[in-house]
C-alpha cells in the first residue's frame, strides 16, 4: 500500500467515525493527473457535514505534513479537502446525487466502499 492510499483510507476512516454515508475511496492513478485518490462521502445535515470535515481535517493533520486546501462549506453541501495526491469530497446527499462524482470518475478502481 502506498502512502497516498494510506492517507485516503485514514481520511475515509475518520469520516466513518462521524457516521458519514456511502464512503468510497477511488484509485485514480493514471486516470486523473492531479490526484491519485478520491475519498467520497456524504452526510445528512449541515451539522453532520461540519463534524465530518473537522474529523477528517484532524486526521489529515496527523497523517500527513498537515497541509491541505479547503473549498466549500457545510452550508453549500460540498466541501473539498485537497491534500495533494488525495482529494476528499464531503457532500450533502442532494449534492452528491447532483454531481455524481463516482459516475464521472467511473474508470477509477474502488478500493474501499462503506455503505
Amino acid at each position: 500500500m502506498d502512502y497516498g492510499q494510506e492517507r485516503a483510507i485514514s481520511a475515509a476512516q475518520a469520516a466513518a467515525r462521524k457516521k458519514a454515508l456511502d464512503i468510497v475511496v477511488l484509485d485514480l492513478k493514471g486516470i486523473f493527473p492531479v490526484a491519485d485518490y478520491f475519498v467520497i462521502c456524504s452526510g445528512r445535515s449541515t451539522a453532520q457535514l461540519a463534524a465530518i470535515v473537522r474529523e477528517v481535517e484532524d486526521e489529515l493533520k496527523k497523517s500527513s505534513d498537515g497541509s491541505y486546501r479547503r473549498e466549500g462549506s457545510p452550508e453549500s453541501g460540498w466541501i473539498l479537502l485537497d491534500n495533494g495526491d488525495v482529494v476528499i469530497h464531503i457532500f450533502s446527499e442532494e449534492a452528491r446525487k447532483f454531481y455524481d462524482i463516482e459516475h464521472l470518475w467511473g474508470d477509477g478502481r474502488a478500493i474501499l466502499v462503506n455503505s
